[in-house]
């Protein structure tokens, strides 16, 4: 009876062994996917890649036609050169040529100014030696008065032409000219982001669209999967949870691989998969598992995504 009890204890502890030595976690390979879209409806001019190349960082995916735009910053610029011009007349002031003919009209506005004078005199002496009317005066006077209105007049033009452009008319010019400008510099990047590259190093998946297609605003025209090596998705069993954080190394086998990665852990999901660990007993919460993401180290060549990889725990 002894022999018998010896023996199922020890077949007891070969089971629990070979449990222990059994766990792993598994899952499969993955790569995080960047969806680029289009951000205007115009037509695809060209696409310089094709599914499954290997990309750069700011690496040309696709171009569309950027005549619309171009034709915007064509009469943007040209309204920016108009702005320009007027902000240079107003900080030059007036010809020289203006104020010439203004100070030509302040000297006949003198002459005149003198001669009337001379007629009011000589009016008025006429009067007073009963030699004119009272009429005569009173006319010689206006026309005096009407000269020196007019000397009035030149020089206040002439003192507007010297003190040149108001400062605050100025001021609006140089606000007119920076939004301008401004419109130019967001016109130029709405060019730009015509062509759409690779905002990572990725590798190429899909092109839903053709060359001469006209995707709308929003759609995705190229379906990129980042990185150099996709990473390993596994899921940690509960027991494990506790001894593991990103930045924790482990060796991962993937299948069709012969030596095992060593891949980093670069995430762990706070939550367990599937069922809450509060509302579970004791037993059941050993079948819990945590989703976690391990980063594997460079190769020669990309694993492909999908490839069923597996990681056992001592």
């Amino acid at each position: 009876m002894n022999i018998y009890k010896t023996g199922f204890v020890m077949l007891c502890l070969l089971l629990a062994s070979c449990e222990e030595a059994a766990l792993q976690a598994v899952g499969q390979l993955e790569s995080d996917r960047i969806e680029l879209v289009a951000e205007y409806a115009e037509p695809i001019l060209a696409i310089a890649v094709t599914e499954g190349d290997g990309l750069q960082p700011g690496a040309l995916v696709l171009r569309q036609d950027g005549s619309r735009i171009e034709s915007q910053i064509a009469a943007a610029d040209a309204n920016r050169q108009r702005l320009l011009a007027v902000l240079q007349e107003q900080l030059n002031g007036e010809r020289p040529e203006q104020i010439a003919i203004v100070e030509t009209s302040l000297a006949e506005a003198i002459i005149e100014h003198d001669y009337r004078s001379k007629e009011l005199a000589r009016a008025e002496s006429l009067r007073q030696q009963n030699l004119g009317s009272q009429e005569s005066v009173d006319n010689a006077r206006r026309l005096l008065d009407a000269a020196v209105a007019r000397i009035d007049n030149v020089e206040a033009q002439l003192t507007l032409l010297h003190a040149g452009t108001r400062e605050e008319r100025v001021v609006q010019t140089r606000n007119q000219l920076q939004q301008v400008e401004a419109e130019i510099a967001g016109l130029r990047l709405n060019l730009e982001r015509l062509e759409i590259t690779a905002p990572v190093a990725a590798l190429v998946d899909s092109l839903p669209f053709e060359v001469g297609e006209r995707p709308r605003p929003g759609d995705v025209v190229a379906v990129l999967l980042g990185g150099t090596q996709p990473y390993a998705r596994v899921y940690i069993p509960e027991i494990m949870r506790t001894s593991l954080r990103p930045g924790s190394t482990l060796q991962v086998h993937v299948d069709g691989v012969t030596e095992a990665l060593t891949g980093t852990v670069r995430r762990i999901a706070a939550e367990p998969s599937f069922t809450p660990y509060f509302a579970l007993t004791e037993r059941d919460r050993g079948r819990l598992s945590y989703v976690a993401e391990v980063t594997l180290p460079e190769r020669a060549e990309r694993l492909p995504d999908g490839v069923p990889v597996q990681i056992s725990f001592e």
